[in-house]
């Protein structure tokens, strides 16, 4: 549900449960004897309410995505390690990883590269200027800003050519980190 759910109507759900005044979570610390947190005026309140809408959205497409490389991995080889006497813990670390390297590799590259492409969740959360103290800005959105909103078009796209940079970079160095453990 959360990977179809428009990221307009995640993020304005995420701001009336993060709202300053009336949200949800302020209800709730009310109820509990707590002082109400303006959320959204604090650069770590900003960078919970994205950081919870960003794991719920993408909880889900991970968990099915694990869920298929774990059906893949065939139950013989569980039997054996059953069989030769290795522990839980030891099956899970010499049999489930090593046979789910290849969709932990996946899974840590879209998640990478998706969490540097965020834009319309601090975008709609908090707006075009990252909200208090910049808590909410991106490169994507700094690119937006920089780009469509103070018109310097040149800025904009060097800091596109920069993102891209960088995302190969990430996405090089996990390939690598994770082939480096599976040729040992």
């Amino acid at each position: 549900m959360p990977n179809v759910t428009s990221l307009v109507a995640v993020s304005i759900i995420f701001s009336t449960l993060f709202a300053n005044n009336f949200g949800l979570l302020n209800y709730l610390l009310s109820v509990v004897g707590l002082d109400p947190v303006e959320w959204l005026n604090r650069t770590w309140g900003i960078q919970t309410a994205v950081s919870a809408m960003v794991v719920w959205r993408w909880a889900g497409y991970n968990s099915i995505i694990y869920l298929a490389g774990l059906q893949s991995i065939p139950s013989v080889l569980y039997e054996a390690a059953r069989i030769d006497g290795a522990s839980t813990l030891q099956t899970f670390f010499r049999i489930t990883v090593p046979m789910l390297r290849p969709v932990i590799l996946f899974t840590v590259i879209t998640s990478t590269i998706g969490g540097m492409q965020l834009f319309t969740e601090p975008q709609v959360l908090v707006g075009n200027n990252g909200g208090a103290g910049g808590g909410g800005l991106t490169i994507v959105l700094y690119l937006y800003r920089e780009a469509f909103i103070n018109n310097y078009f040149g800025y904009g796209a060097a800091v596109g050519w920069g993102m891209f940079i960088l995302i190969a970079v990430f996405s090089i160095v996990n390939w690598r980190i994770v082939q480096h453990r599976a040729d040992k």
